[in-house]
C-alpha cells in the first residue's frame, strides 16, 4: 500500500512538474527572438497572426504560442488593431494583447499637397485601417462635419498638417476630433486677437491662408504674399489669384490660361470681388501665421514668379512695376523652353 501512495505521489509530482514547466513556458518565458509589428483586421485568423510574427521574428516555441492561442480562445475573442510584439514578451501575453486590445499608437502624418479629397482620403487610408472610400464619405457628411463646425464645401479647414499620435482602428470621427483639437489648440488667444484686429473670422483667415499656401512653397514669403492679397482687400480691389481657378478645375491643370478665367463659379477670384466661400486647399500653420501677421506695409499689390526660378517671387506695388517683372519672367520662360527644345532635339 505503501508503495502504490509512493508511487501516486510521484506520479502527481512529475504531473506537476510537467504542466507546470508548459505553464512557466507559456506564461513567463520570453518566447520572440525580436520585435514584430502586427496589424491585424477583421477576418484574420490566429494562423495568419502567427504567419504574420514568423515573417518578422524567430518564434523559440511555435508550440506555445499556438497553445496560447488556443487556450485563450485568440479567435473568437481576437481584436482589430496594431500590436507591437516585444523580446520580452511570452505567448500568454501577447494572446492577452490581442483579447484585450493593448494596442500600440501609431503615427498619423497628414503633410505635402494637400488640395484634393480624393488625396487626402488616401493619405489617411494608407496609413489607418479606414478605407479611402470611408473616408471619403466623412469629408461629405453634412452632419458629421457640422459637429466640427465645418461643411463639405469648408472641411479643408478642419485639417492642420502634422503628425498625430493615434489607434490604428480610430474610425473617422475620432480623426477628426483630432483634427479639431489641433484647430482649436492653435487658436490662441493672441491668434484670435490678431484676427479681430484684421477684420477677419477664423474661416476667412483659414481661406487667405489657403491662397497663400496655394501661391507658394517658399514659407520666407508668405508674410508678403498674404499682405498683397489683404491691401487688395482693402482698396476693393479683387484678388485676382490664380490658385482659384485651378481650385474651380479641380487642379487639373499645369497653367492657368485666359480661357480658364471665364469660368462662372464664386471661386473665380478674377471675376468675383472679396474671398472665396470656402479654402481651396489645407493651409499651413505657417501660412495661416501669415495671414495674421502679414507684411502690408510695403505696399505691394502684385507679384510673378521669380526669372530665376529659384521658387521665389517678384513684388511689385504698381501694375507698371508688375508688368515689368511679368516681361522678365516671360523672357526668362521663353529661353528655358528655348534651351530645352534643343537638348531634345
Amino acid at each position: 500500500m505503501k508503495k502504490i501512495v509512493l508511487g501516486a505521489l510521484a506520479l502527481i509530482a512529475l504531473l506537476v512538474l510537467f504542466f507546470g514547466f508548459f505553464w512557466v513556458l507559456d506564461n513567463k518565458i520570453s518566447n520572440f527572438e525580436g520585435p514584430a509589428e502586427l496589424y491585424v483586421r477583421r477576418g484574420d485568423t490566429p494562423e495568419s497572426v502567427i504567419a504574420s510574427i514568423a515573417a518578422q521574428t524567430v518564434i523559440k516555441h511555435p508550440r506555445s504560442l499556438e497553445r496560447a492561442f488556443r487556450d485563450k480562445e485568440v479567435e473568437k475573442y481576437m481584436k482589430p488593431g496594431h500590436y507591437r510584439i516585444g523580446r520580452a514578451h511570452s505567448s500568454v501575453y501577447v494572446a492577452r494583447m490581442l483579447i484585450y486590445n493593448w494596442q500600440t499608437p501609431v503615427k498619423l502624418t497628414l503633410a505635402g499637397t494637400l488640395r484634393r479629397k480624393p488625396d487626402i482620403a488616401r493619405k489617411i487610408a494608407v496609413q489607418m485601417m479606414v478605407d479611402s472610400a470611408e473616408v471619403m464619405a466623412a469629408f461629405n457628411d453634412s452632419a458629421l462635419l457640422a459637429k466640427f463646425g465645418v461643411t463639405p464645401s469648408t472641411m479643408f479647414a478642419l485639417l492642420m498638417p502634422d503628425t498625430y499620435e493615434v489607434y490604428w482602428t480610430d474610425g473617422m470621427d475620432m480623426i477628426l476630433r483630432r483634427q479639431k483639437a489641433a484647430i482649436d489648440a492653435f487658436w490662441t488667444h493672441e491668434r484670435d486677437s490678431l484676427a479681430a484686429a484684421a477684420g477677419l473670422s477664423r474661416m476667412q483667415v483659414t481661406i487667405l491662408a489657403s491662397i497663400v499656401k496655394g501661391e507658394s512653397n517658399y514659407e520666407p514669403e508668405f508674410p508678403k504674399i498674404a499682405g498683397v492679397y489683404l491691401n487688395r482687400l482693402r482698396i476693393g480691389m479683387k484678388l485676382q489669384a490664380d490658385p482659384t481657378i485651378a481650385f474651380c478645375y479641380d487642379y487639373d491643370m499645369t497653367r492657368v490660361l485666359n480661357r480658364h478665367l471665364l469660368i462662372d463659379s464664386p471661386y473665380n477670384t478674377y471675376r468675383y470681388a472679396g474671398l472665396p466661400p470656402g479654402p481651396i486647399c489645407v493651409p499651413t500653420r505657417a501660412c495661416l501665421d501669415a495671414v495674421l501677421r502679414p507684411d502690408t506695409s510695403s505696399g505691394y499689390l502684385f507679384f510673378c514668379a521669380d526669372p530665376a526660378f529659384n521658387g521665389s517671387h517678384r513684388f511689385a506695388g504698381t501694375y507698371a512695376g508688375h508688368l515689368r517683372n511679368a516681361r522678365e519672367y516671360q523672357s526668362a520662360l521663353n529661353r528655358r523652353n528655348a534651351e530645352k527644345r534643343k537638348e531634345s532635339v
